[in-house]
């Protein structure tokens, strides 16, 4: 990463809690074996049952946690691991080549690390790939501004199997998203593909290479400060199952480490979700630690819908006893106002779905 700037460390009052629960108990593993039984009208399913427990499993981890994590879920193993192999070497080379793709203010997919955009705090460097490359998206997050641009991916000359297992790993990661969106979908009582059409033209997804090399200073800083993910889902793919990602549990609000189950995926609703649930399901606040011994690396892939989509709660689930708790409010602008929250001064909060809370 080179040499670190000092304003990156946090204040004192923002270090890890010491006393953090090693093990995140009781955080959901879910088997997704039957829904790809039934898929490939496997007749070994023979109780309907079986993918009713699933959506169960589903609702409940959203409700209580906002956090779970899927075993049997149909993504190649061979792919996963090649994914996990090109990200290592792409950040094993010096930060001159990778730089060659660095991001900027107007073109987000690329390289950044905290050093080179003085903007991010977070003890990590990353690499954005769009899942649609170009993904239309406003220029501006100003309510009367129309205008749209692109943002285009760039992709690095090395390793040279890069761009193909990324684009690759995308298409699994989107069937994995679709069969995700449709669980939680039926666990609200709508039917499967109710959200479907958000993503159906354009969508804003797109999938980051994260390394966090081991922290000299592992007591003063974070791979990721706390936040909530602005995307409806995100698959994250624990490399190595290296720990370092911890979620506020919602019952007491304490840090609980989450222990990654091999070959597993760990998934957790966006705020996009929470929205169109009107909070049924409420997305959990989560960081990543660093140490002084380890390097970690992950590969999360933010599932979000087109950038002209009006967020806001699900009509079939809005009464006069539930009544809507959000204004609707534009996914593509709401996304260009967090990314250049990004580049403005520290101190300066980005935007967050409780301002279209309504009273």
């Amino acid at each position: 990463m080179g040499e670190v700037d000092a304003s990156f460390i946090q204040a004192p009052e923002q270090r890890p809690n010491p006393s953090i629960i090693d093990e995140a108990q009781g955080i959901p593993v879910i088997d997704l074996s039957p829904i790809h039984q039934h898929l490939q009208n496997d007749t070994t399913v023979s109780d309907p049952s079986a993918i009713e427990a699933v959506v169960k499993e589903v609702g409940r981890a959203c409700k209580e946690w906002g956090f779970f994590q899927v075993i049997n879920h149909g993504v190649p193993l061979n792919l996963k691991n090649g994914v996990e192999d090109v990200s290592r070497r792409f950040f094993s080379q010096s930060l001159e080549e990778k730089k060659k793709v660095a991001r900027d203010q107007t073109s987000v997919p690329g390289y950044f690390d905290a050093e080179h955009t003085k903007n991010i705090r977070d003890w990590k460097e990353g690499l954005d790939f769009l899942a649609k490359d170009p993904t239309p998206i406003p220029i501006s997050g100003d309510d009367d501004d129309d205008r749209t641009t692109q943002w285009t991916n760039r992709y690095p000359q090395n390793p040279p199997d890069l761009r193909g297992t990324v684009l690759e790993y995308i298409e699994e990661m989107e069937k994995l998203s679709f069969k995700l969106l449709e669980l939680i979908a039926l666990s609200l009582g709508l039917e499967p593909r109710r959200f479907h059409g958000y993503y159906l033209k354009d969508q804003c997804s797109f999938i980051r290479f994260n390394h966090y090399p081991a922290c000299p200073w592992p007591d003063q800083a974070l791979g990721v400060g706390p936040h909530k993910d602005p995307s409806a889902l995100t698959i994250l793919a624990a490399v190595d199952e290296v720990e370092g990602l911890e979620v506020r549990r919602k019952s007491d609000q304490q840090w609980i480490r989450v222990k990654p189950t091999p070959q597993a995926f760990i998934i957790n609703i966006g705020d996009v979700v929470q929205v169109w649930s009107n909070d049924e399901y409420m997305g959990a606040e989560h960081r990543v630690v660093v140490n002084s011994e380890k390097e970690r690396f992950s590969i999360p892939f933010f599932f979000s819908p087109a950038h002209n989509t009006m967020i806001e709660p699900t009509k079939e689930l809005i009464n006069e006893k539930n009544p809507a708790k959000y204004k609707p409010y534009n996914f593509g602008k709401f996304l260009v106002k967090r990314k250049d929250g990004n580049y403005q001064k520290q101190n300066v909060d980005n935007i967050q779905i409780s301002h279209f809370r309504l009273p």
